[in-house]
């Protein structure tokens, strides 16, 4: 009797029922989902607010758009490969220039999502030699570089005209065009990277002479009234903005010629696409990439800048495979209908490497 009275009168915590203890870990239970429901709301406003700024970026990008700025329609095909072409235009105009006053500095086409997942680029050389419609008269007797200028005196129609060009010859299909001159290509590199391009700069000899530096035009100071301005430039590593890669890009009076002038734009095209590898520049990236939209000639859209050109930069990071038409002395010399100095090519060697490059 005495022990169960102190049984009754013990005032300590009692052993918790089966029930007590489900209710106690169901309790508990809530509380983690309660977290990771909170937990997947913050995600979800962070990346509805990445998603915000992107576009904002790309809109306020877009904004510096110039007055004038013609977007040409092109017959873009899709190759059977299911990948993408995109010509890229490089042309010598200058702002207070017309169009129909322009040449083709640099004739690229730049393939993207292709079966093998990298991204190719072929360049080519302005002085080759090829069949133009309407133009030439003997087969094979017209430098490339003059199709831009022939379609843009056809009713502005140089990137359709460079198309169909390539097309005839080498048997590309070109998906989209991209086109841009002096100041739009300066305003994008410097929108890109306000820091400047890292960029080794190689030159080959002049007058068989080893040069760590060179004397080269300075084009976006070239004005009717100040003609043939230079900016030196020094070999070796170092940063460049807009301007000076523009200079450089363009430069080709060492002994390599036009070939070494399209090998520095290819590895100019490889800095800037491959310096995009620190995921913080998606915030100044998309500024941008509206800013690409904006001062550049493309029938590219606003859905694909958004969605496949942020993954073709980090895409680009990895690496470009690149390729030269014709290659480095592949070539014989010979002249235009204009009896200026050309190159005439292999085209049946040339189609038979374009298709097993590009499919």
């Amino acid at each position: 009797m005495q022990m169960q009275s102190g049984n009754d009168s013990y005032s300590g915590n009692p052993t918790p029922s089966v029930h007590q203890a489900k209710q106690k870990k169901s309790k508990k239970k809530r509380k983690k989902v309660g977290f990771f429901k909170k937990l997947r709301r913050f995600i979800l406003l962070i990346l509805i607010l990445m998603i915000g700024f992107f576009i904002y970026g790309y809109q306020r990008g877009k904004s510096k758009a110039p007055e004038g700025l013609k977007t040409e329609k092109i017959s873009g095909k899709k190759p059977a490969s299911g990948a993408i072409n995109i010509l890229i235009l490089g042309t010598d105009q200058r702002d207070f220039q017309n169009t129909g006053d322009a040449r083709s500095d640099s004739i690229m086409v730049m393939q993207i999502n292709s079966k093998d997942h990298k991204i190719k680029l072929v360049s080519f050389m302005r002085d080759t030699l090829v069949y133009q419609p309407g133009v030439s008269q003997y087969g094979a007797d017209t430098k490339i570089n003059v199709a831009y200028n022939v379609g843009e005196q056809d009713h502005n129609q140089g990137a359709e005209y460079m198309r169909e060009v390539l097309n005839k010859n080498f048997g590309i299909d070109i998906t989209y065009y991209a086109l841009v001159n002096f100041n739009s290509f300066a305003t994008v590199i410097d929108s890109l990277y306000p820091m400047g391009v890292k960029i080794d700069a190689k030159f080959a000899t002049v007058d068989q002479q080893k040069v760590d530096s060179v004397k080269v035009p300075d084009d976006l100071n070239w004005t009717p009234s100040h003609q043939d301005p230079v900016q030196v430039i020094k070999t070796g590593p170092q940063k460049m903005d807009g301007r000076t890669l523009l200079n450089y890009a363009r430069f080709r009076k060492d002994d390599d010629g036009d070939f070494g002038r399209t090998q520095r734009q290819q590895q100019v095209m490889k800095a800037i696409m491959s310096g995009v590898k620190n995921p913080l520049t998606l915030f100044t990236g998309s500024s941008a990439l509206g800013t690409i939209k904006g001062v550049t000639s493309t029938d590219l859209t606003n859905s694909f800048m958004l969605t496949k050109a942020p993954r073709l930069l980090f895409d680009a990071s990895k690496g470009i495979e690149s390729h030269t038409v014709p290659e480095n002395g592949d070539w014989t010399d010979a002249t235009d209908q204009y009896g200026g100095a050309g190159l005439l090519i292999d085209f049946d060697k040339y189609q038979a490497k374009l298709k097993d490059i590009l499919g």
